[in-house]
């Protein structure tokens, strides 16, 4: 069923308070005042240097006949639906993740210039995808990750849950469609992620770095495959009802690994530990 964001004033505040929203304390004017922000204010947020700003999608706008992609290569023109959800948290993630925004670009204009603006690649699925409902994570402890993989929920978001609090696992929620269904208090949210292995003074800066790398360099988002679950309803914090086992044995949006289904490994920064140096 598809997702319908509550009207402006019918949205309860306190969602601004629990992640993923409460990481945009920021932006916070933007998100919980009365009136909707301007697109001149969300450009005067843009360094004067920056190719992009944010256009108004009119019907005079569109009728370049240009791809929504390849106008924001070609012009830097974002077209952005004024007094909307989807399109403000899109603006957001902009403003925060610029560099990891123009891979993403970059590789929809590429895969266009082969495909046409009709069909769609795979490479093309899984950016969008990721555009949508990504989420990137840190690993610091892969004894972690054979957890995830296997979809240990249990064990994941239950019988380790300080280590989504101590370092050891660290998210940032990058799919702006994520954003928006966070509105819905309760609602379960599950992303698709992208791992990053890391160790050693490797911080999260570092990780969107090599996400930006991976994308422009053609590692990552080849198909949507690449990308794996990851219920960020469990995260401890993000859902009240989680604080309870019952929760992570029976919550909807953990589900069972598919038959024959894997994942890649994750992208590794330079001194990760290696599988074995923590036990579970």
């Amino acid at each position: 069923m598809r997702y319908t964001a509550p009207a402006r004033e019918a949205v309860d505040r306190s969602v601004f308070a629990v992640p993923p929203l409460a990481d945009w304390q920021s932006f916070l004017p933007w998100l919980a005042e009365a009136s909707w922000p301007s697109l001149d204010a969300l450009n005067a947020a843009w360094p004067a240097t920056v190719h992009e700003r944010f256009a108004a999608q009119t019907r005079e706008l569109l009728a370049d006949g240009m791809h929504y992609e390849q106008r924001i290569a070609e012009h830097g023109t974002i077209a952005t639906r004024e007094a909307n959800w989807h399109d403000l948290f899109n603006a957001l993630i902009w403003l925060r993740y610029p560099a990891i925004k123009r891979a993403l670009n970059a590789l929809q204009v590429a895969e266009i210039a082969t495909m046409g603006s009709k069909a769609r690649s795979r490479p093309q699925y899984a950016a969008t995808h990721f555009d949508e409902a990504g989420v990137i994570v840190a690993v610091r402890d892969q004894a972690l990750q054979a957890l995830w993989d296997t979809h240990d929920w249990h064990g994941l978001f239950w019988r380790h849950r300080e280590a989504w609090r101590d370092g050891r696992l660290e998210v940032r929620v990058f799919g702006h469609a994520l954003l928006e269904h966070a509105l819905t208090p309760g609602k379960l949210l599950v992303g698709k992620a992208m791992s990053f292995a890391v160790g050693g003074a490797q911080d999260m800066n570092d990780v969107l770095a090599a996400c930006a790398e991976g994308i422009a360099e053609g590692r990552l988002l080849r198909d949507p495959l690449q990308l794996r679950p990851l219920p960020l309803s469990g995260i401890p914090g993000w859902l009240p009802a989680n604080a309870l086992e019952t929760f992570h044995l029976t919550a909807e949006c953990y589900q069972p690994k598919r038959p024959g289904r894997s994942y890649p490994e994750p992208e590794r920064l330079e001194h990760c530990p290696e599988p074995g140096d923590r036990a579970i």
